[in-house]
């Protein structure tokens, strides 16, 4: 019978709690009262005995205290109030409180990007975050005199209430972005934004509206770094907004994907004096005027109807309603970067914001302020080595015929796995294991740039030399010595067969490849032909590996998922996280294909009908154009995975005697499939803490799969039984790209 009395003290307590929170201060004050007693965010954190992420999002509204932390919070925060007192608000037109030095004006030599953007803005000060978003609010919004705020006039049906998630890091507000770094424009004229913001938006052009949105919308992001740029305001267009303002509902250039030059959006924008990019007008389309010195003047444009949120990044997001489709790009807005295209682009942008090629610097003859290079960075293009070159590639035309297919030891193939196991070398006991249980590493490629040193120069051809592993480079090598266990990849192909004879590996590799010697006391000489060495390097992807960890892991904590869960609670939470809330869990994959789309737009192919094979082709004159950096990220991954894989075998089976091989004894746990971060073992039990090794104390076996949120470490793909994986098998079908139950390949990336 149903306890009713529980029943009502269970109610009882959720309306207490609720109650309670309704006494907090709004989140900016929560933020204000914090900095303004001077305490860190970590100091706070450890008094009330939760993560520091976990108070971030109390401070910005994306999550809540609990109820045995909400008294002890709230006591802190009267406490906080009774001595720091909030100012009265800024009389309107106040100038803002500096907040550094002036900053240097930039050189009016300065070049500008074919987009009127010039190269490197003036330093401003250190920033590595955004303002929260504002509250929801029916005051009218300071400085916007033809733009009211008010509460939406039609509720979005389906919408969520959850403020939009918080950036990773809180800074101050910057008055010039009052609201937000973008806003959702739906066809009667209601721009929605960040924590519930409405405003009016009058505009009945392209040209209105970017006019408008530079003089009243107060929309943008402060920049990532300080030798960088501000973000652009970015404003998406719902279909209805898109046909209010004159754009056809769908593009009919389906191969060039933008408008004619003669369609009447486009010469409106030319009559009014501003300009657009290369790219035309297209789903993501940028109009401005060139820039006077430091002062921007552009606003992007997202086309929802014309595809600009990829379905493979952001799932069903273009079908939100306006005002919930505003809480998820501002979250990713705020945590990554405002987008300005695909995921892929975001991810590449992203590495530029934070490691800007160029900054201001005095001229010690003159005096004056000239652009120079920031230390770290991608300052200039630079043509690869022949064998890092993709096919297409000028250097790879005037060396080959265009029917060549280039071998091992003319090209650089680092690729992620795809491997199966031969059947006949399952044995009987894997055989009799039930299932088959697939793991998932957590956003591998991220993980791989972690503290990888990579090359900032030109590659430097080289005969003969001595490998060194802190030398990031293109090696031309014999491996095929290093035998491996047949149950096992090869570390050294994306197929996992052994390899043939010399070829061209990145430095991680054949590192990895010394290792092995050295591990399993290997009778092999490991002695390079030739390479392509860069002396100029360092850990080039550093910050942008910070930065989209932490905004990973703190998208995952809105999701619940925390690092500090047990695995089995891990697994739970795992298991029903997306349903948390749908539009955070569209954020999540968003920040994943921004990483697996950022390293590959490291080494961007031709695209267009246009283009002839031989040519060169836009990307290839970036900085960031860097085919080298790309291998060494996917060769560091595959190593990664491919260490795991032999600790997880020594730790369940142990090694033979010596025998000249990587071997391993026959109760050794092996994988069946491999497929880049995804790999699928045979099991007793249907879960992942049924296959991997735990030691005595309940702690994972050093150096194997770890379960947890962190990147780097893993949680469940999925799981089916053994018969179905061996069918597979038979038919020299990948296992580990349908386990998750659809055909949807790396999709832990």
């Amino acid at each position: 019978m149903t306890d009713q009395p529980g029943l009502f003290a269970a109610v009882d307590a959720l309306l207490a709690h609720a109650e309670g929170l309704e006494t907090l201060p709004p989140p900016a004050e929560r933020v204000r009262l914090r900095t303004a007693a001077g305490l860190p965010v970590e100091e706070v954190a450890r008094a009330l005995k939760v993560r520091p992420a976990t108070l971030r999002a109390w401070e910005d509204g994306t999550g809540q205290p609990k109820p045995e932390k909400l008294e002890p919070y709230r006591r802190l925060l009267e406490g906080l109030a009774g001595r720091f007192a909030g100012p009265a608000g800024p009389a309107e037109g106040a100038p803002a409180a500096p907040e550094g030095q002036p900053a240097p004006v930039e050189p009016a030599a300065e070049p500008l990007r074919p987009d009127g953007v010039s190269a490197a803005s003036a330093p401003g000060p250190q920033q590595t975050s955004v303002p929260p978003a504002p509250e929801p609010t029916t005051a009218r919004a300071a400085g916007t005199s033809s733009a009211s705020r008010r509460p939406p006039a039609k509720p979005a049906h389906g919408a969520s209430t959850r403020p939009a998630p918080a950036p990773v890091a809180q800074a101050e507000a910057d008055p010039r972005f009052a609201h937000g770094p973008l806003a959702v424009l739906d066809g009667d004229g209601s721009l929605y934004g960040a924590g519930g913001l409405v405003l009016e938006c009058p505009a009945a052009t392209v040209p209105q509206l970017v006019e408008w949105t530079l003089a009243e919308a107060q929309l943008g992001r402060q920049r990532l770094h300080r030798s960088g740029k501000d973000f652009d305001p970015l404003i998406v267009l719902t279909a209805e907004a898109a046909v209010r303002l004159g754009l056809p509902e769908r593009l009919e250039d389906r191969r060039s994907m933008r408008l004619p030059e003669d369609h009447k959006v486009v010469k409106q924008i030319a009559k009014a004096k501003w300009q657009l990019t290369r790219r035309g007008f297209g789903p993501w389309a940028r109009v401005y005027r060139p820039a006077k010195g430091s002062e921007r003047q552009c606003v992007q444009l997202a086309v929802l109807p014309w595809g600009a949120l990829d379905t493979r990044a952001w799932g069903g997001a273009d079908e939100l309603p306006p005002a919930e489709l505003a809480r998820v790009l501002t979250a990713y807005a705020g945590r990554v970067l405002t987008p300005r295209g695909s995921t892929a682009v975001a991810g590449l942008e992203l590495m530029t914001a934070l490691r800007p090629p160029t900054r201001a610097v005095r001229d010690d003859a003159t005096g004056n302020w000239v652009s120079g290079p920031v230390p770290g960075s991608l300052t200039a293009a630079v043509e690869p080595a022949p064998p890092e070159a993709p096919d297409e590639h000028p250097v790879v035309a005037a060396l080959f015929p265009r029917t060549h297919e280039r071998t091992p030891a003319e090209v650089l193939d680092e690729e992620a796995f795809d491997w199966i196991r031969e059947t006949d070398l399952l044995t009987d006991a894997e055989c009799a294991r039930p299932f088959a249980v697939g793991v998932d590493v957590n956003t591998a490629f991220l993980a791989a740039a972690n503290r990888l040193v990579v090359g900032l120069s030109g590659p430097e051809h080289v005969v003969s030399p001595r490998f060194d592993k802190a030398v990031p480079g293109s090696w031309l090598v014999d491996l095929s010595g290093i035998e491996i266990d047949p149950r096992l990849p090869s570390p050294f192909t994306p197929h996992g067969r052994r390899p043939e004879g010399p070829a061209w590996y990145a430095t991680p590799t054949v590192a990895y490849a010394h290792e092995l010697v050295d591990q399993f006391g290997l009778p092999v000489t490991i002695a390079p032909v030739e390479a392509f060495l860069r002396r100029e390097a360092g850990p080039y992807l550093d910050p942008w590996y910070k930065h989209l960890a932490e905004a990973y892991k703190a998208t995952m904590s809105d999701l619940e998922v925390t690092a500090d869960l047990s695995p089995q609670a891990f697994l739970d939470a795992m298991s029903e996280h997306k349903q948390a809330d749908p539009g955070t869990a569209m954020v999540l994959s968003a920040i994943k294909s921004t990483v697996k789309g950022g390293i590959g737009k490291l080494r961007e192919r031709p695209q267009g009908a246009r283009y002839r094979p031989g040519e060169r082709w836009p990307a290839l004159e970036r900085p960031t154009w860097r085919p080298d950096i790309r291998a060494a990220v996917i060769s560091a991954a595959r190593v990664n995975m491919h260490r795991k894989l032999v600790k997880t075998a020594l730790a369940t089976g142990g090694a033979p005697a010596p025998s000249g091989s990587v071997a391993f004894g026959p109760d050794a746990l092996l994988p069946v499939a491999v497929l880049s971060d995804c790999v699928v073992y045979p099991s007793e039990g249907p879960t992942p803490l049924d296959v991997l090794p735990y030691d005595a104390a309940g702690k994972p076996a050093p150096g194997t799969f770890r379960l947890g949120v962190s990147p780097g470490m893993v949680k469940h793909e999925g799981t089916r039984e053994l018969f179905w994986a061996v069918e597979l098998l038979e038919q020299q079908h990948n296992p580990a790209r349908h386990i998750k139950g659809d055909a949807d390949e790396d999709s832990g990336e």
